[in-house]
């Protein structure tokens, strides 16, 4: 542990001079040439990559900054998927803005810079070592998604979207906040190991660090999209441009994924048997109702909002599984389960999205389900790749999808809550049926829209390695969860 190096910091510190460069470049492009913003938020997530890797530490944690940021296994991993998930969004994404006129007029760069700087803030998030470290990069991600969601002023849904999203996501840090101010009421500190020092000794006030948790967890319940918290999943993926839906629904789940390991795991693990319960029933609720309310849904994007509904519980399922009845034997299964989890949604959800904007254009979007009637027709190898993305959402073998399920379900079935598996099982199949259902829109239907596809090159290629990606991680899915076992492993262990 060496408080003066700052090694670790240095792809956060590279990355925001990086958004400095491209905010002050992109003022003075011509209309003509903002495409070079783009090229440069792509350099610059490759750079972030490397810098992440040759400053990463392996073998445990280091920690600096007065212990207040920690480079670790679990977060090197998360920052590089985060990196694959936001640089994705932008080849995605970059006809859809452009199209939109979403990258001209004198501040054409927002949409890559707000992006980067909600990037910066997950990085934050997944390194923080302090309970204000993690709720600034929080608030840093949050405040720029904000703004992206409104980025079409002249878009009433996405100014009303934003509205809501910004009232209630102030609503949330409100109990975060207070969450965090009772346990440092309870334990004198704000780093995490010196709170799990401090709630693990018997003379700790476990009245206020109960009352702590309770506004933590809902504060966490928001930002994750699960039930009760969950009024602002369905109108902001609707509402929101597509471009900026995708970016909600990619790395922002990780960094959620592992704020929520630092907070109740690293910081609150002594207290898991009260989390636990909270999190049991949010599990519940949120596959039940996700599952249910998304098979009225008729507009694609909030279709897909409830399924990430329905997948944030599922994910709870793992990190509820790590204790049972004091025996923490099975609790690096269990989260390593849970990160496995996390990236599969997001790899599969990127991929979704993805065909999304591939069948919009200028003047049309591609939101109902409907306007997926025929695909196969239009498009059989695109098409194709959406059926893989659908099974796998839908937890069919032997595609990534289903192993992220099974190595959940498998550590809450070793933790003796047979009917918590079974419960997730029997909303897991009611779920397949929205999935189906756009399989047979795209291959035993007739095409509603006959406009022709024609992705650029790096979308055709990037969109065809996702949709392989999540079939070859379902055939052979030992690496990745190697990797995840291992970063849990280790950041446990320091």
């Amino acid at each position: 542990m060496n408080n003066m190096n700052f090694t670790p910091l240095y792809p956060e510190i590279f990355l925001l001079l990086a958004i400095c460069t491209i905010l002050l470049v992109d003022m003075f492009l011509p209309d003509s040439k903002r495409n070079l913003t783009y090229v440069m938020s792509i350099l610059a997530l490759f750079v972030c990559g490397a810098l992440t890797i040759a400053t990463s530490n392996t073998d445990g944690s280091t920690y600096v900054s007065n212990n207040m940021f920690v480079s670790d296994p679990m977060s090197t991993l998360l920052k590089l998927c985060s990196y694959v998930a936001v640089g994705m969004t932008f080849i995605y994404s970059r006809q859809y803005v452009t199209d939109r006129g979403m990258t001209n007029g004198k501040s054409g760069g927002e949409f890559y810079v707000l992006a980067l700087f909600s990037l910066l803030g997950q990085m934050i998030m997944i390194s923080g070592n302090n309970f204000l470290i993690i709720y600034l990069g929080l608030e840093l991600m949050s405040l720029s998604l904000y703004a992206l969601v409104a980025l079409r002023r002249e878009h009433t849904p996405s100014t009303e979207a934003s509205m809501k999203y910004f009232i209630l996501g102030a609503l949330a840090s409100g109990f975060m906040l207070y969450g965090i101010s009772m346990l440092y009421g309870a334990t004198g500190s704000l780093e995490l190991a010196e709170v799990a020092k401090v709630a693990s000794s018997p003379t700790a006030n476990k009245t206020i660090l109960v009352f702590g948790i309770v506004f933590l967890v809902a504060g966490l319940a928001f930002k994750l999209g699960v039930v009760p918290f969950h009024m602002w999943v369905p109108d902001v993926y609707q509402g929101a441009p597509t471009a900026v839906t995708l970016l909600l629904g990619g790395a922002p789940k990780l960094a959620a994924f592992a704020m929520t390991f630092r907070l109740l795991v690293e910081g609150l693990f002594s207290q898991a048997v009260d989390w636990q319960q909270m999190l049991v029933v949010l599990a519940v609720l949120s596959m039940a109702i996700g599952n249910l309310t998304a098979i009225a849904q008729t507009n694609l994007k909030r279709m897909l909002a409830y399924s990430t509904i329905s997948h944030m519980g599922f994910l709870l399922l793992g990190l509820l599984s790590g204790v049972a009845h004091g025996n923490t034997a099975l609790a690096a299964d269990a989260y390593s389960a849970a990160m496995f989890y996390s990236i599969t949604y997001v790899l599969t959800t990127l991929g979704t999205f993805g065909v999304i904007m591939l069948l919009a254009r200028s003047g049309f979007e591609a939101e109902n389900l409907d306007d997926l009637k025929g695909l196969n027709k239009r498009s059989p190898w695109f098409a194709l790749v959406m059926l893989l993305l659908m099974f796998s959402l839908a937890g069919i073998p032997p595609l990534m999808g289903f192993y992220a399920k099974l190595s959940v379900l498998q550590s809450v079935i070793a933790t003796g809550q047979v009917w918590l598996s079974l419960v997730a099982v029997l909303f897991s199949l009611i779920g397949a049926f929205y999935y189906l259902r756009v399989v047979k829109l795209m291959y035993f239907d007739e095409a509603s829209d006959n406009a022709l596809i024609t992705p650029s090159v790096d979308v055709r290629v990037v969109l065809s390695m996702n949709g392989l990606a999540v079939l070859i991680l379902g055939i052979v899915p030992g690496g990745l969860m190697t990797a995840c076992l291992n970063a849990v492993v280790k950041t446990l262990a320091s």
